[in-house]
């Protein structure tokens, strides 16, 4: 199985060659996050079985936008299920609703305003049933994350084949966990910042799931692994790679081959 997963950034510039770079992808699964509704639509236009779940709600240069989570599959989708997560404003603190309300109004992001949910397709490949899960964890705390990715992960089967895609915000660079602190965390927290790559990746062997491309850099500003593939332990991994063309978003695609 060849699996991409991209943050593609929901006001991305270049929507036209985002498109023709999926478009013209060999894949068996493309997991996509911060998926724009209209490219939503454009994306129903390709040969590809697709599943989209509305990833967030929230306001954008002063309109509300809606932003999806998006599997692409050469196979059929057996299983769709859309998980619900609570809303960000009611886990902020005021340090994070200030923060946030700042990088509003200066056009960096747009402010969640809630119906958020992660995503889990069933696709069925002539050997059997692989699950796939595709997340997009909060720009929150880490115990905000982590307590996302267990809630996200509830649909998991130790017996199925698994996939895990997904933006997980882990911030692991001393220049940009001074977030985690504006988002709410401790000082410790920002201090200390391996720590958060500590406990995930524990987290994701407790799941039996390997993180395919741990120690590679997936975002240029916050030098960090923000996305990933995690496989179980059902696949062995033939390739994995980031892509060096971000295609006019932040975030950098991430591939990965599997058997």
């Amino acid at each position: 199985m060849k699996i991409y997963s991209w943050n593609m950034l929901f006001r991305n510039p270049d929507m036209d060659r985002a498109f023709d770079f999926i478009r013209t992808t060999d894949f068996d699964v493309f997991c996509i996050q911060e998926t724009p509704e209209p490219f939503v639509e454009r994306l129903r236009t390709l040969p590809f079985h697709i599943d989209a779940a509305i990833e967030m709600e929230q306001r954008y240069d002063d309109r509300a936008v809606t932003r999806y989570l998006v599997v692409l599959s050469r196979y059929p989708l057996t299983k769709v299920a859309h998980v619900p997560l609570p809303p960000l404003n009611s886990m902020r603190t005021w340090r994070a609703y200030f923060f946030i309300r700042f990088m509003t109004l200066i056009r960096v992001w747009g402010e969640g305003t809630g119906n958020r949910h992660s995503q889990v397709v069933d696709l069925a490949l002539p050997e059997g049933v692989v699950r796939i899960f595709n997340l997009h964890l909060p720009l929150l705390t880490p115990t905000h994350r982590l307590q996302e990715f267990e809630l996200a992960l509830a649909e998991r089967d130790p017996l199925l084949p698994t996939i895990v895609c997904g933006d997980f915000n882990v911030l692991e660079h001393p220049r940009i966990t001074i977030l985690t602190w504006l988002f709410g965390g401790s000082l410790m927290d920002a201090i200390r910042y391996k720590l958060e790559r500590t406990r995930i990746e524990e987290c994701f062997v407790e799941h039996q799931l390997t993180n395919v491309l741990r120690g590679k850099k997936t975002h240029a500003i916050s030098a960090s692994q923000l996305d990933h593939i995690l496989v179980s332990h059902h696949f062995g991994l033939t390739e994995a790679r980031v892509i060096p063309d971000a295609y006019g978003s932040d975030h950098q695609p991430i591939f990965a081959a599997v058997a």
